[in-house]
């Protein structure tokens, strides 16, 4: 498994809150509820994201845009309009007065003040961190915007969102995470995806990578990791870091850590197997790296995924 088919194999939405918004001018809503990743598709007509520092970015349909939190911004048909609704955490809305909204009235999992309103959103939110990998929203900038108005599943999403069929709460869960998925392979392929383009491009760099996610068992050097790239260990570790961001074996720790967060949630996976296939030659070597990176041993981190809801 290469490095982008790790991180986009991370979201595991479970009964995320998903919402279709109807809207007629003016509208704006200040989003506070600290998600770890929301998505928003614009079905119809067209949006502004607007972030404290100032930054705007205007949204039209077919685009969807992939918001990392947890700090707030505001959805509003123009940067001018003032918020009418505030959403907190666990999806609690308010009047910017702290009156209570409810987030409904024009059906199943639909609202809006038009029914008839020319602009449509389907709106996804991944509400526990779990949910997404730590390493995925690591890689991403706070804001992510995709054309894609082609998109079958974004189709399939918006006519599933309104149903109420036996097991529908996993099939829109299935759905958003394929949009998801969709979205951000269509971004880590294009430019503004920064040093993961640059990287893989890289005739030297993205062989490493490949070798080194491919093979993280293996008892890579700088000096064996040169030698399968043909290159000296002086300029792949120059290149490497330029590109990557930091050096080969720091990202190899790196790489290895992320692989052993996803198999300690496995229960039946022991730690001697976790440490075996991701290059230690100990679990008390895993434990001593996984405890510096992450703060908490792998028993703790395992118990912590067990007991999270859904």
């Amino acid at each position: 498994m290469d490095e982008p088919a790790g991180l986009l194999d991370g979201p595991r939405a479970r009964g995320a809150f998903l919402l279709r918004a109807q809207l007629a001018p003016p509208w704006s809503m200040r989003i506070q509820d600290e998600a770890p990743l929301t998505l928003v598709a614009v079905l119809r007509g067209s949006a502004w994201v607007c972030f404290d520092d100032g930054t705007t970015r205007k949204l039209t349909a077919g685009d969807v845009a992939v918001l990392r939190g947890p700090d707030p911004y505001t959805f509003c048909d123009h940067p001018d309009t003032t918020p009418q609704v505030v959403v907190g955490p666990e999806q609690v809305c308010t009047t910017p007065g702290g009156q209570e909204v409810v987030m409904t009235g024009l059906g199943l999992r639909t609202w809006g003040n038009d029914p008839h309103g020319p602009t449509t959103l389907l709106v996804g939110t991944y509400q526990l961190s779990g949910e997404v990998s730590r390493r995925l929203l690591g890689a991403l900038p706070v804001l992510v915007v995709v054309a894609v108005p082609d998109s079958p599943v974004m189709t399939l999403l918006g006519a599933e969102i309104a149903r109420d069929e036996p097991g529908q709460e996993a099939v829109l869960d299935r759905l958003l995470d394929l949009l998801l998925i969709d979205v951000l392979r269509k971004w880590f392929a294009g430019p503004e995806s920064g040093p993961w383009y640059r990287a893989y491009a890289d005739p030297v760099v993205g062989r490493a990578l490949r070798l080194l996610q491919h093979r993280p068992e293996h008892p890579w050097t700088v000096a064996t990791l040169a030698a399968a790239t043909g290159v000296s260990r002086a300029a792949l570790a120059r290149r490497f870091t330029e590109l990557v961001g930091e050096p080969p074996m720091a990202y190899l720790t790196g790489w290895r850590l992320a692989l052993a967060a996803d198999l300690l949630r496995d229960p039946d996976t022991t730690l001697a197997a976790v440490a075996r296939r991701v290059g230690y030659s100990s679990p008390f070597a895993l434990s001593a790296a996984f405890k510096r990176a992450h703060g908490v041993s792998p028993q703790r981190h395992r118990h912590g995924a067990a007991a999270r809801p859904g």
